[in-house]
C-alpha cells in the first residue's frame, strides 16, 4: 500500500553526505508505492525527531524545511558518534485524509513512533475494546501503537508484546517502530512486505518494502553503499527484526510462535514533531474533496419502457444491444453463435503450478498474481495459495479509482494468506483530474461509444504487471479475470462488431481508433491534458504482450463457490449500496453502468448474466430477477465517484437525465 524504508548505521560506517543522498534516493524509489504524503524520522542520543507533510515525496524532499531537518538530524547523529536510525514513509492514502497532520506518517501514539505499510481492517473493533486509549487520528496505524503500548505497560517484554499485538491485527502490517523508552528499532511484518540489506562489517542495515527497491538502491553507483545485492533478505511473514541502537545487535522474533530473545536495554528519549507549524495545518492540493451526499431519488430510472423492450428468449439481452438480431424463435445471434467454453482442466493447471514451484528454488516467490481487491482476483489469490500451493507476490495498480473497500479486501487476502503485496501507485491527483476533464467533455456531447475513455487511466495496469514480473525475475503472471465478463457492446457502440479472444482484432482496433478520432474532432474538449495518458493506456492495452496464466481458462468460474469462499473464510467486505459482489471495488462501475442502463436499457449486468445463461450456469428467470436488483442505481458510489474527481453529482446526474434514450416510446 505505502512505502517504508530506512537506514540503521554507525556514524563511522558512512559519510554524512552519503547518508543524506541515501535517504533522498530511498524516498524517490519508494514513491512508486504512494505519492500523497511523506515523512521522515531520526533517532538521536536523547531525542527522536520527525517531520512530515501532505506532499508528494519528491516535493517534500525538495522543500527547504526538509533539507534543513535532514541536515540537522544527520549532524546530531554524527556529533553523538553512536548508532542511529533514520526511516521514512511514502503514503498512499487509505484511511485518514492526508490534510489532517495526525493521519500522515510517521504516527506518534503511546510513546511510540512508527511507519506502517498496509491496512488494519479491524481497527474500529479494536478501538472499541480499548476504552482507556485516547484516539487522536483517523489512521489505522494508531491502534497498533496503542495496543503495543498497553502490553508494554502491563509488563510484557517487547517480543511478547509484539506477538500479542500482531495476533489481534487483521489485514496487512509491515512496520518500523521506535520507542521513547526502549533503545531499539523494530521491523515487523505479517505478510513479508519488508526487506533488509545488512553489512555487519560495514555497520549498516538498510530496509525497504520491496526487494527491487533495495536492489536499485544498492546499484546506485553514486552512493557507493557498503552492502551488496547478496546481502538482501526478506523478513518473512509473521516475523520481526529488533535492532539495538546501542550496539546494532539484531534479534529475530517469530510473531506466531515463542522464541527466546535477549532483553533489549532501556533508554529514555523525547519524541519531537519538528514539522513547521504552517505545514501541520495545510490542506494538500491533491486531497480529495468531501463526498457529496444528497437525495438522488429524482434520478431513479423509470423501468417501464425498459421492461417493455424485446429481449432474447434464451438470454436476457434487449433489442438495444449493438449488432443484436433475433431469429424466428426470438433467440439472439449471440446465443445462436455461442460455443460453450472448453476448459483446460484442473490437472493441466496443477501441472503448470508444479513447473512454477520447481523453478522457484530458493527464491521467495514463484509467480506474480494480480490483485484488484475485487471478488475474482481475491478468489484467485486464495486458489493460487490454498489449492495450488503457489507462493505468489500480489500486484496492484492503483490509478485512483480503486475504492477503499477494495483496498481493505486486498489487505484481508494478503494478511490471511501471508502474501507479499506490491502496489504501484499512479499520481492519483493527476489521474482523477484526467477523468474529470474527460467526463466533463463527454457531458457536453454524450456518446455511449466514448464511455470507456473514463476508464482509460487503468490500462497501464498491463504495462506495470509485465514490468514488475521482469524486475522480480518471475516467469509467470497469474490472472483471475472472469471470461464471463466480456462486454462487446462497448465496442459495439463505436460501430465495431463483436470479435473473439481476450482483445479485439487489429481491424477492430483501427475501427475504434477511427470512431474516437471522429468524436474528438466533433468535441474538441477531449483535446486536454489527459490525452497523453489516454494514448499510453491504448498502447499498454493493445500493443504489449498479454501472456498470462489465466486461472479461469483451466477451471470454471462458479459464483456461489467464489462468494462463499471469500465471505466465509476471509470475512470479505461487501458494499452497502448493492447486494452484488461484482464490480464493488471499482469506483467507476456504478457511474458508467448507470449511464448504460439509463440510456440504453441494459448494463454490464445484463451481458454477464446472459453469458452465464449460455454456459448453463443459471436459468433465464433467475437472470431477470438478478439484474432487476443489480441495475438499481448505486447513488452512494456515484456520489463518491463524482466528488473525488471534482464534479457535483447532482449536476452530473441531471445532465445524464437529459440524454435521449434508445428505448423512447417503448412503454
Amino acid at each position: 500500500m505505502c512505502g517504508i524504508f530506512g537506514v540503521i548505521a554507525h556514524p563511522g560506517a558512512l559519510e554524512r553526505q552519503q547518508l543524506e543522498r541515501a535517504i533522498t534516493r530511498l524516498f524517490m524509489l519508494s514513491e512508486t508505492r504512494g505519492k500523497e504524503s511523506a515523512g521522515l524520522a531520526a533517532t538521536g542520543p536523547r531525542t527522536i525527531s520527525f517531520q512530515k507533510s501532505a506532499q508528494r515525496p519528491r516535493d517534500f524532499i525538495a522543500s527547504p524545511s526538509f533539507r534543513s531537518f535532514l541536515q540537522e538530524v544527520t549532524g546530531t547523529a554524527y556529533d553523538a558518534g553512536e548508532p542511529f536510525a533514520m526511516f521514512g514513509h511514502s503514503r498512499l492514502v487509505t484511511n485518514g485524509a492526508q490534510n489532517l497532520h495526525a493521519n500522515n506518517q510517521p504516527v506518534l501514539a503511546g510513546g511510540l513512533l512508527g511507519v506502517h505499510n498496509g491496512i488494519i481492517v479491524n481497527d474500529e473493533s479494536l478501538w472499541r475494546g480499548m476504552n482507556a486509549a485516547e484516539r487522536k487520528a483517523e489512521v489505522d496505524t494508531e491502534v497498533m501503537l496503542q495496543l503495543l503500548r498497553q502490553r508494554l505497560n502491563r509488563g510484557e517484554a517487547l517480543p511478547s508484546a509484539l506477538r500479542s499485538t500482531f495476533r489481534e491485527l487483521r489485514g496487512t502490517v509491515s512496520t518500523a517502530l521506535v520507542f521513547e523508552d526502549i533503545n531499539c528499532i523494530a521491523l515487523a511484518t505479517n505478510n513479508g512486505s519488508l526487506y533488509v540489506a545488512r553489512n555487519d562489517h560495514g555497520g549498516t542495515i538498510t530496509f525497504a518494502s520491496e526487494r527491487y527497491i533495495l536492489e536499485e538502491f544498492l546499484a546506485t553507483a553514486a552512493l557507493n553503499w557498503p552492502a551488496k545485492h547478496g546481502s538482501i533478505h526478506q523478513i518473512e511473514a509473521d516475523n520481526a527484526l529488533v535492532v539495538e541502537l546501542g550496539t546494532l545487535a539484531s534479534h529475530s522474533i517469530n510473531l506466531a510462535f515463542e522464541n527466546e530473545v535477549p532483553e533489549v536495554p532501556y533508554r529514555k528519549r523525547e519524541i519531537r514533531d519538528e514539522t513547521p507549524a504552517d505545514a501541520r495545518d495545510q490542506s494538500s492540493f491533491n486531497s480529495a474533496p468531501p463526498v457529496t451526499r444528497g437525495n438522488f431519488s429524482c434520478f431513479e430510472v423509470d423501468d417501464t419502457a425498459i421492461d417493455a423492450l424485446r429481449r432474447c428468449t434464451r438470454c436476457i439481452l434487449p433489442e438495444t444491444v449493438p449488432f443484436i438480431a433475433f431469429d424466428a424463435t426470438g433467440v439472439c445471434n449471440f446465443c445462436n453463435s455461442h460455443t460453450p467454453k472448453r476448459y483446460l482442466g484442473r490437472a493441466a493447471l496443477e501441472a503448470e503450478a508444479e513447473k512454477l514451484k520447481a523453478r522457484r528454488g530458493g527464491a521467495s516467490a514463484d509467480c506474480l498474481i494480480t490483485l484488484s481487491g475485487g471478488r475474482d482476483s481475491s478468489y484467485g489469490i486464495h486458489y493460487a495459495v490454498r489449492e495450488l500451493g503457489l507462493k505468489p507476490i500480489a500486484y496492484t495498480y492503483d490509478w485512483g479509482m480503486i475504492t477503499d473497500l477494495a483496498r481493505r479486501n486486498q489487505a484481508r487476502m494478503c494478511g490471511a494468506l501471508k502474501v507479499e503485496h506490491i502496489l504501484v501507485s499512479a499520481d492519483i491527483a493527476v489521474k482523477r483530474d484526467n477523468i474529470r476533464r474527460n467526463v466533463s467533455a463527454w457531458l457536453k456531447r454524450p456518446s455511449l461509444g466514448i464511455i470507456p475513455l473514463f476508464m482509460a487511466g487503468d490500462k497501464q495496469y498491463f504495462y506495470h504487471a509485465n514490468d514488475l514480473a521482469k524486475k522480480l525475475h518471475l516467469e509467470a503472471t497469474v490472472l483471475a479475470s472472469n471470461p464471463l465478463e466480456k462486454t462487446h457492446f462497448k465496442a459495439g457502440f463505436c460501430g465495431v462488431p463483436p470479435t473473439l479472444g481476450h482483445r479485439p482484432s487489429l481491424f477492430a482496433q483501427l475501427q475504434m481508433a477511427g470512431y474516437y478520432g471522429k468524436e474528438f474532432l466533433l468535441n474538441p474538449n477531449y483535446f486536454n491534458r489527459s490525452l497523453t495518458d489516454t494514448i499510453g493506456a491504448f498502447l499498454s492495452y493493445y500493443s504489449i504482450k498479454h501472456e498470462y496464466l489465466r486461472l479461469f481458462d483451466y477451471i470454471p468460474w462458479v459464483e456461489n463457490e467464489v462468494n462463499d469462499t471469500l465471505l466465509d473464510q476471509y470475512d470479505w467486505e461487501t458494499a452497502n449500496d448493492t447486494r452484488s459482489t461484482w464490480r464493488i471495488g471499482d469506483g467507476t462501475a456504478a457511474f458508467y453502468n448507470y449511464i448504460y442502463y439509463r440510456v440504453a436499457g441494459f448494463s454490464e449486468n445484463d451481458t454477464f448474466r446472459s453469458n452465464q445463461i449460455r454456459e448453463g450456469m443459471i436459468d433465464r428467470e433467475t437472470a431477470l430477477h438478478l439484474v432487476k436488483t443489480e441495475n438499481a442505481p448505486r447513488f452512494d458510489s456515484i456520489a463518491w465517484y463524482c466528488s473525488v474527481i471534482g464534479l457535483d453529482p447532482t449536476e452530473v446526474l441531471a445532465r445524464i437525465g437529459k440524454i435521449p434514450t434508445l428505448y423512447a416510446g417503448k412503454a
